[in-house]
């Protein structure tokens, strides 16, 4: 492996081998970024310039890039482990299956393994059709779920339709964020398997769900004989201020499915854990679902160090702090320019900073990069930054990035002025 490869022959390699039209794109959008060296919330481009992460890929690098703890558990697991057998049973599974059912919600019992978080969802659904006997979905307009088989029907038709996979209307349907009145509509001929709701949509600009929603699609579910699954994937493991972001809202899921951070950026691993209603087929076929790679033995060993850390009082309490540190900051500077910067969508550390324009979020992310931040705008609205620091920030961090999250604005606003 060639650590060293210029910027311009990865440009160039990857639009002839890998993906020319997100290559193109990024271009595009002025982000001729290359990773090299990371470590901590920082990461630097390959020429050299230091950048602030404020992106984590969706949350996968929570305790930072290349956190020394995580390195040493998978150092220590390679004297021992290798990626194990999946169809045996295993000491590094069953230890993480029990911990992470001991830190959901009471009524979850079993851990299903997975290498991505669409297996992970596409995993949650099946389960769902074997509980119910039933195969509809009801997943949120420009929610998103992943890109697998069946996770891809669920989300946004960019997503679905260049392959065909839109999925039948009739079987996955499509409701309005905090609608319960098109929820009960949806829910109340009792042919509906799961609602999949991300708890924060993360994808569509992390719009917030209002008071008792998900607690009150929750009932609706329980009403009509359909279960609900929590996608945790980007709100769980502590974002939020608690160890899943379903926990403010009174809402004990049927399933919850967790990736991403769970592989503390090391090891690729996720789960979904199921009650046991959900999990009843493991008694009648436990070979009836596998994955060769899910729950790879390595992958365990450095997601109980991920739950170790996560879990801890330090922790939460640091989230709590740089949630309303930034909190704070963010509201100064939106009260410098209130007829641009309009919005500040946050649970924890889960954050969507909202612009005026459509688009806005691109031209903002564009000053950030400049003045070395990655903040990603949203996929879904264009209006919206998604502002994710990790868990560990300190304020010396923070007020970094403050400073640097002012001076990207302003120049934003200096040059939509001419535009706009």
């Amino acid at each position: 492996m060639n650590f060293n490869m210029t910027k311009k022959q990865t440009f160039e390699d990857s639009i002839h081998y890998w993906n020319p039209g997100k290559t193109k794109q990024w271009l595009n959008d002025g982000i001729d970024l290359i990773m090299g060296k990371r470590e901590g919330y920082y990461f630097y481009d390959v020429d050299g310039k230091k950048m602030m992460d404020l992106h984590l890929n969706g949350g996968t690098y929570n305790l930072g890039h290349r956190n020394t703890e995580i390195i040493q558990a998978l150092v220590e697991a390679t004297e021992y482990y290798d990626i194990g057998n999946h169809h045996f049973p295993s000491t590094a599974r069953a230890q993480l299956a029990k911990r992470l059912v001991e830190l959901t919600p009471s009524n979850l019992k079993y851990t299903i393994f997975s290498s991505g978080g669409s297996e992970a969802i596409d995993t949650a659904l099946k389960c769902s059709r074997y509980a119910t006997k039933r195969k509809k979905f009801i997943s949120i307009k420009n929610g998103y779920h992943g890109h697998t088989g069946l996770a891809v029907s669920l989300g946004n038709e960019r997503y679905s339709k260049p392959f065909l996979s839109e999925g039948n209307p009739e079987d996955f349907i499509h409701v309005p964020f905090n609608d319960l009145e098109t929820m009960e509509q949806a829910l109340k001929n009792e042919d509906v398997a799961a609602v999949i709701i991300e708890t924060i949509p993360a994808t569509y600009g992390f719009p917030l769900p209002e008071p008792n929603y998900l607690k009150e699609v929750k009932a609706l579910c329980e009403r009509y004989g359909s279960l609900y699954i929590a996608d945790e994937v980007q709100t769980g493991l502590m974002r939020t201020g608690k160890m899943w972001g379903i926990e403010h809202y009174g809402v004990n899921p049927d399933i919850l499915v967790t990736a991403k951070g769970l592989s503390g950026g090391i090891y690729p691993i996720t789960a979904t854990i199921v009650s046991e209603q959900v999990g009843g087929w493991m008694h009648e076929d436990g070979l009836a679902h596998i994955s060769t790679f899910g729950g790879a033995e390595l992958g365990c060993a450095v997601a109980m160090k991920v739950l170790e850390l996560t879990a801890s009082d330090e922790v939460e309490k640091n989230v709590h702090f740089v949630a309303n540190y930034l909190k704070e900051g963010l509201t100064s500077i939106q009260q410098k320019y209130p007829d641009f910067f309009v919005g500040i969508r946050q649970l924890g550390v889960v954050m969507g900073l909202e612009f005026k324009f459509e688009d806005s979020a691109k031209d903002v992310m564009r000053n950030l990069y400049n003045e070395g931040v990655w903040a990603i705008y949203s996929m879904l609205d264009t209006k919206v930054l998604q502002f994710k620091p990790g868990l560990l920030c300190t304020k010396e961090y923070c007020d970094e990035l403050l400073t640097k999250v002012e001076a990207g604005i302003k120049k934003t606003v200096k040059e939509l002025a001419f535009t706009k």
